[in-house]
């Protein structure tokens, strides 16, 4: 049974927009995944207080049959194929994949938190959820 994953990318190093459009593609190609929207993308203050770049954001809606840690997993090799070098929280990076929400499932491992923990604080991840999720409905309606 497939589900839906709402996944937020973000860069703030190098040719941001290349590293989101090129994780919009690999996330699509995994072959239990399937992108069925986007939101715009969005510049956006860095978090956590350090002098760094701003950010491009985006959130897609990702209908998916894979569990939770499998597709973190997958998101982590793409991070991984764009440079990402894991560094002290809330360093910059060429591409940041978190999971925001997963269909109604909380999940609370080691691992992976869903909800997102950040989702309360990040005002861009509402509008961006806000968006698809409109966007979804009305081409349900259609």
């Amino acid at each position: 049974m497939s589900e839906i994953a709402y996944i937020a990318l973000g860069s703030n190093l190098g040719e941001r927009h290349v590293y989101l459009a090129r994780a919009r593609d690999a996330i699509d190609a995994i072959p239990e995944c399937r992108v069925v929207g986007a939101s715009a993308v969005e510049e956006t203050a860095p978090l956590g207080g350090l002098a760094q770049p701003p950010y491009l954001n985006q959130m897609l809606a990702v209908e998916t049959t894979l569990e939770p840690d499998a597709l973190l997993a997958r998101l982590h090799e793409i991070e991984a194929d764009a440079g990402r070098v894991r560094g002290p929280r809330w360093s910059s990076r060429t591409l940041d994949l978190d999971i925001v929400l997963f269909d109604d499932r909380v999940v609370h491992t080691a691992d992976l938190v869903i909800p997102h923990p950040g989702l309360a604080e990040r005002s861009f991840w509402h509008r961006e959820l806000t968006e698809l999720r409109e966007a979804m409905r009305q081409s349900v309606d259609d």
